[in-house]
C-alpha cells in the first residue's frame, strides 16, 4: 500500500471479512478487536484478531490480520515510485486463517453423538436414507428425489448400502454432522411424503415430496441460526466483568471463560494477569465498555478494557 491510511483500511477490512464469514458461514459468534503489544504478531505495529469460545468455556484465536507498516519493507528494501515521483517504502498487511477453523466448528457444535455442521460447508447437506429398501419402488424413489434436489441446488448422499441397518445408518450420518436426513419408505411413498430430521433437533418433521425443495432450506437456515444462537448464549453465559484482581483469581478459579477488566497498558499489568490468575489477553475490543476507573492489577488510570481467558 501507498498510505498508512490504506494499509490500516485493509486490515480491518480483511478482520471483518474473516467475522462475517465466520458468524454467517460457520455459525461461530466471534469478538474483533486490537491485540495488546505482548500478543501481537512479531515485527507488525499492530495486530487484530476474532477470538472464539468453545464449549468448555476456553477461548480459541479464530484468525488474525496484521498491520507492518513498513517494518518489513525498509527491512528488505521494497520500495515504489510514488505519485510525485519519489521512492517510497511500501506499506504492508498480513491476514490469514487456518485449519483451526475446523476445529472450531467441532469444539462449538459439535456434542456426544458427533459433528454438526453449518449447513452452508456441510459438504453434504442432506443424506437420503430408503427404508426397506428391498421393496419395490422404494430404491427408485429415492435415486428421483437425489436427482430432484441436486437440481435445487442442494449437496446431496443418497445411502442405498445394504450391508447396514437404518439404525446403524442414522447413527453414522449424525456423527458425520450432516444437517438434513431424509428418510423414505413403502408407506411414505403411499402418503406421497418422507421423514425429515435436522441433525442438532433430532425431531422428525413429515414433508410432503413436493415441499422439500422449499422445506429442506428453511431446515437448513433455522439450524443454523440455533447453532449460532446457542453458541452466543454459551459464551454470554460464560463470559464474567471483574474490578478487583480478587474479583480475577476468583471468577478463573471457579469457572473457565472471559473475564472482562479495564487495564492501565503496561506489559508488567499483563503479565501478572498471566502469573496470578492463569490468563492471557484475548483482545482489546472493537465494543469498549467502561467497569471502572483503574486497573485492577496497580491501581493505575485505566485506558482500554480487555478480555482475557484460557486459550487453545
Amino acid at each position: 500500500h501507498a498510505t498508512p491510511e490504506e494499509a490500516q483500511e485493509e486490515t480491518l477490512l480483511m478482520l471483518d471479512v474473516y467475522r462475517d464469514f465466520a458468524e454467517n458461514v460457520l455459525a461461530l459468534p466471534v469478538l474483533t478487536g486490537r491485540k495488546t503489544d505482548k500478543e501481537k504478531f512479531a515485527g507488525a505495529r499492530a495486530t487484530y484478531s476474532m477470538e472464539a469460545m468453545m464449549q468448555d468455556g476456553k477461548a480459541l484465536q479464530a484468525g488474525t490480520t496484521h498491520n507492518f507498516g513498513t517494518n518489513f519493507s525498509e527491512a528488505y528494501g521494497i520500495q515504489f515510485l510514488s505519485k510525485e515521483g519519489k521512492l517510497e517504502y511500501a506499506h504492508e498487511t498480513s491476514w490469514g486463517t487456518s485449519t483451526r477453523l475446523i476445529g472450531a466448528i467441532v469444539m462449538t457444535h459439535g456434542d456426544e453423538r458427533g459433528l454438526k455442521l453449518p449447513p452452508r460447508v456441510a459438504p453434504i447437506q442432506v443424506v437420503i436414507l430408503p427404508i426397506a429398501m428391498h421393496k419395490e419402488g422404494v430404491l427408485e424413489r429415492a435415486r428421483a428425489l437425489k436427482a430432484e434436489l441436486e437440481a435445487a441446488g442442494l449437496r446431496v448422499e443418497l445411502d442405498d448400502r445394504d450391508t447396514y441397518s437404518a439404525g446403524w445408518k442414522f447413527n453414522e450420518w449424525e456423527m458425520k454432522g450432516v444437517p438434513v436426513r431424509l428418510e423414505v419408505g413403502p408407506r411414505d411413498i403411499e402418503n406421497g411424503q418422507c421423514v425429515l430430521v435436522r441433525r442438532d433437533t433430532r425431531e422428525k418433521q413429515f414433508v410432503k415430496f413436493e415441499e422439500l425443495a422449499t422445506a429442506i432450506p428453511a431446515a437448513m437456515e433455522a439450524l443454523a441460526k440455533d447453532l449460532y444462537d446457542r453458541a452466543l448464549q454459551n459464551r454470554e453465559n460464560r463470559t464474567y466483568s471483574a474490578t478487583t484482581m480478587d474479583e480475577v483469581k476468583q471468577l478463573a478459579k471457579e469457572h473457565t471463560g472471559l473475564i472482562k477488566t479495564m487495564w492501565c497498558g503496561d506489559l508488567a499489568c499483563e503479565e501478572a494477569m498471566k502469573a496470578d490468575a492463569g490468563l492471557s489477553s484475548r483482545c482489546m475490543p472493537f465494543a469498549q465498555e467502561h467497569l471502572s476507573d483503574v486497573c485492577p492489577v496497580c491501581g493505575k488510570p485505566a485506558q482500554k478494557m480487555v478480555v482475557w481467558g484460557v486459550a487453545y
